[in-house]
C-alpha cells in the first residue's frame, strides 16, 4: 500500500479514532493499515510529525493513542523558580495544569512537553485545578544557557542567571592531580579559547538530560568575563536571548547614505 503526506496522517488518525482500536506500535500499525515495506519510511515519519505536533501520543512500550484517551496534554512548560511550573496547553479553551517539582523530570523551563493528567484526588492540591507529570520531552527550548562558573569540593558548575532553571549545571570535575591550578584542574572546554576563572560569566552548551537524579551536565563554549566586570551583564542578556551584536552589512550601507 503507498502512502505519503496528508493522506497517510489522515489514515492514521482514523485508525486511532475508532472504537475498537487498541494501541499499537509503529510495526502493528502498519499492519493493520496494509503498509508494505516500502511505505515504512513514510508512515514512521507521519507518526513522528503527529507526534511533534501533539495529534496523537507515544505511551508506554512505543504505543500510539490519541492524547485525550489517555488524558494526556501537549503544551508548553513555564516553571517557577521554586520548582513547580504550568502547562500552557496548545488546544485552545483549555486551562492550565499545575505541575509539582517532582513531576517535571528532566524537562526546563519553556521545553514543549506531553503531561498526563491526574486522576488521584491526593495529587490535586488545589481545587479545581488540574494537575498532571511530565511524561515526554518533545522539543527543547533551549540548547545553552548563561550563568557564573562556582566550584564545589569534586565539581565545576555553572549557576543559571534565569532563575526558572532551577538546577546548576555541572561542567567539569575537579583533579586532584598535583600542580593543577583551581581555577582549571579538570575542566573540559567545548569552543572557548579563554581559559575561565571561578566567578566568570560563562556561556554552557546543554548535553542530554535523561535522569532527574543527576543535575544536567553541559560544555563551557564561551567566556564572557568577570561578572562584576562593566558590560558584562548586557553580554549576558545578549547571549541569552541570542542577540546580534553587529548589524547587518545592507543596514550598515544605509546608516551611511
Amino acid at each position: 500500500m503507498a502512502l505519503n503526506g496528508r493522506n497517510i496522517r489522515e489514515q492514521i488518525l482514523s485508525l486511532l479514532a475508532r472504537k475498537d482500536y487498541r494501541p499499537l506500535n509503529k510495526v502493528e500499525i502498519a499492519r493493520k493499515m496494509g503498509v508494505t515495506a516500502a511505505g515504512r519510511v513514510a508512515l514512521r515519519k507521519s507518526l513522528r510529525e503527529l507526534e511533534r505536533a501533539g495529534e496523537i501520543a507515544r505511551i508506554r512500550k512505543n504505543r500510539y493513542i490519541l492524547p485525550a484517551e489517555a488524558d494526556l496534554v501537549t503544551g508548553k512548560l513555564s516553571i517557577h523558580q521554586a520548582g513547580y511550573g504550568f502547562l500552557a496547553p496548545e488546544v485552545s479553551g483549555q486551562s492550565d495544569v499545575f505541575i509539582a517539582a517532582e513531576n517535571i523530570g528532566t524537562a526546563m523551563h519553556g521545553d514543549r512537553v506531553v503531561a498526563r493528567i491526574s486522576q488521584d484526588e491526593p495529587y490535586r492540591r488545589i481545587k479545581g485545578r488540574r494537575e498532571g507529570r511530565v511524561i515526554r520531552i518533545l522539543e527543547r527550548a533551549h540548547d545553552t544557557i548563561v550563568g557564573t562558573l562556582q566550584r564545589s569540593r569534586n565539581f565545576y558548575y555553572v549557576v543559571p542567571d534565569d532563575p526558572r532553571f532551577v538546577h546548576d549545571v555541572y561542567v567539569g570535575q575537579v583533579s586532584s592531580s598535583p600542580g593543577d591550578q583551581p581555577a582549571m584542574a579538570g575542566l573540559p572546554l567545548a569552543t572557548s579559547k579563554v581559559a575561565p576563572q571561578i566567578g566568570d560569566k560563562v556561556v554552557v552548551r546543554l548535553e542530554p538530560w535523561e535522569s532527574r537524579h543527576v543535575n544536567p551536565e553541559g560544555q563551557i563554549i564561551e567566556v564572557l568575563g568577570p561578572a562584576s566586570a562593566p558590560g558584562i551583564d548586557m553580554l549576558s542578556i545578549i547571549r541569552k536571548f541570542h542577540l546580534p551584536t553587529e548589524f547587518p552589512r545592507d543596514v550598515l550601507e544605509q546608516a551611511k547614505a
